[in-house]
């Protein structure tokens, strides 16, 4: 094998090897709190690479616990709020859309109330890709498309109240 092919597979080799992480954007994210000590963050997540990922966790210095929550149907009917500890899949091409009453980003014993146009750093593991980490707007005004209300209901996380009523 000449030189010149030698390089050429070895370039190809690391091209191929790369870490997807240049594939994951994150979009339109922005946060907020229900109170002094709990809030979210939403946002939508790109992935426009070839390969199947996954969000296995998060972390951020603004709390003392941060996780990956959805809601989910209980036997009653009743939605509740979930850690989704597997993580939450981000298919080739696909997106996960981060919105109230969906997946979102939970925080839980605010370091510091989130204030109106701060800044909350975040950074997502990934199955596959490096780790992204993404600056976050605290809007506390912000109501998204199809979204009724305010963000109520994640102050009592974890209290097995009927989070059915609160519009996340």
């Amino acid at each position: 094998m000449s030189f010149k092919t030698t390089l050429f597979a070895g370039l190809m080799a690391a091209t191929f090897a790369a870490p997807a992480w240049a594939d994951i954007e994150v979009h339109d994210a922005y946060a907020r709190s229900s109170n002094p000590m709990a809030g979210a963050a939403f946002m939508v997540i790109h992935n426009h690479g070839e390969v199947d990922d996954r969000i296995v966790s998060v972390t951020s210095d603004a709390a003392a616990r941060v996780e990956l929550h959805t809601h989910i149907e209980d036997a009653d009917g009743v939605m509740r709020m979930v850690h989704v500890e597997e993580g939450m899949a981000l298919p080739a091409g696909g997106e996960i859309i981060m919105k109230r009453g969906a997946e979102h980003v939970m925080f839980m014993g605010l370091t510091d109330p989130f204030e109106q146009d701060e800044i909350v750093t975040i950074t997502f593991q990934f199955e596959n890709a490096d780790d992204l980490v993404v600056e976050i707007p605290v809007d506390q005004d912000r109501v998204d498309a199809g979204a009724h209300g305010g963000h109520g209901g994640h102050g009592d996380h974890g209290a097995g109240e009927d989070q059915s009523s609160h519009d996340h």
